[in-house]
């Protein structure tokens, strides 16, 4: 059994941010997949700017092999909400510090989604906590260790 269905499936979580900007706090959710043997792929697209395509990443990201998704954000916030409303896999918002409000402004809008659209929502800047927590689902899975 030397096959490549023998070998084992390394998980891949999705990492979605809106703009380029938001991309330098959003990799320490990337070192913390990789160092629990876990594939992260990030992609900028906005739910403001190029609804259509975020829409679609959401909800083929199951088809695509992801096991969950993470959403940067800052000020409205609006991505996390937008993709759990595309998608059934775990969405993990992390409220990104931008404008005058410090990040306020985007946790508030990632955390008070309305029912049946779930988002869980880490701290301001931390998207380490995001790696941690997609990493503890993951292994209540049984899809890593």
């Amino acid at each position: 059994m030397d096959g490549v269905a023998d070998r084992p499936v390394v998980p891949k979580i999705l990492i979605l941010i809106g703009s380029e900007s938001d991309g330098p706090k959003m990799e320490g959710a990337l070192d913390v997949l990789r160092s629990g043997g876990v594939e992260g792929e990030l992609i900028v697209s906005s739910a403001h700017r190029d609804p259509a395509r975020t829409g679609r990443l959401a909800a083929r990201a199951r088809d695509e092999g992801f096991s969950a998704i993470i959403c940067g954000a800052g000020l409205s916030a609006a991505l996390p909400g937008f993709v759990a409303a595309h998608t059934d896999l775990p969405v993990i918002g992390v409220p990104i510090s931008a404008g005058t409000l410090g990040g306020l402004d985007a946790l508030l809008s990632t955390v008070q989604m309305p029912t049946g659209v779930p988002v869980a929502t880490v701290g301001i800047d931390n998207s380490r906590n995001a790696g941690h927590l997609v990493l503890r689902i993951l292994r209540m899975a049984g899809l890593c260790e």
